[in-house]
């Protein structure tokens, strides 16, 4: 065999034996492919008419529906009685107000008094996800009758009333983080804290908060 030849020849064979190592590697692909199918979870396929006619389903769909219904009627309810919304109230209209709605905030203010426009801030937020109680407001000035009954000192004050009854008191803004930037959250802490608060109302659930305003202020403390 010349040399032409041989090297030709032994060309052919390096050739078949490359072919015959990547069959060997591609049918060992395809085998673990099988095998990791054969191990993967098999899912029953779901026929959507069938789970449509879900006797368990159609309940639980109704009884949302039901209560998503009756959460609307009270909601609408308590907006009728003036609750979603923070209204400044007088003297006269307050006993109506806060005898008629189970759960009330009242806010006793002075117009001139910065920590006054600073609870009217945080109060204006939490009337949008508290509307199950009703906010208001009042001037401190023209309602002596009130401000002398519940013995309010300092402005502001905010008293929350059950069934027309107020039964706690805070004074100060050291609940709140004693500063006047303290955030919404802190307030609303406060007002659920002990379930006492404006979303788990208890016989005993009044909060009065009495903020002294802060020497450094250009106002001073009105004692009433």
């Amino acid at each position: 065999m010349d040399g032409n030849a041989f090297r030709s020849t032994f060309s052919d064979l390096a050739l078949g034996s490359a072919m015959a190592a990547a069959a060997r590697d591609y049918q060992k692909e395809l085998l673990a492919s099988e095998k990791a199918q054969s191990k993967a979870p098999a899912y029953d396929e779901v026929d959507l008419d069938e789970l449509m006619d879900d006797p368990e389903l159609e309940r639980l769909h109704a009884e949302r529906i039901a209560s998503l219904k009756k959460e609307a009627e009270k909601r609408q309810v308590l907006q009728q009685k003036g609750h979603g919304e923070y209204r400044e109230v007088t003297e006269a209209e307050f006993l109506g107000e806060v005898t008629r709605s189970q759960k009330v905030v009242c806010h006793f203010f002075h117009q001139e008094f910065i920590r006054c426009k600073i609870v009217d801030k945080h109060l204006k937020i939490l009337v949008n996800k508290h509307v199950e109680a009703k906010f208001i407001k009042i001037d401190a000035e023209k309602c002596p009758f009130f401000v002398s009954k519940l013995a309010i000192k300092v402005l502001p004050c905010v008293i929350l009333f059950r069934d027309g009854v107020a039964v706690d008191r805070i004074v100060g803004f050291q609940e709140l983080g004693g500063v006047d930037d303290f955030a919404t959250s802190a307030l609303e802490a406060r007002l659920l804290r002990k379930g006492n608060g404006i979303s788990k109302f208890s016989s005993s659930a009044s909060l009065c908060a009495v903020v002294e305003l802060s020497p450094q202020l250009s106002c001073n403390n009105v004692m009433l």
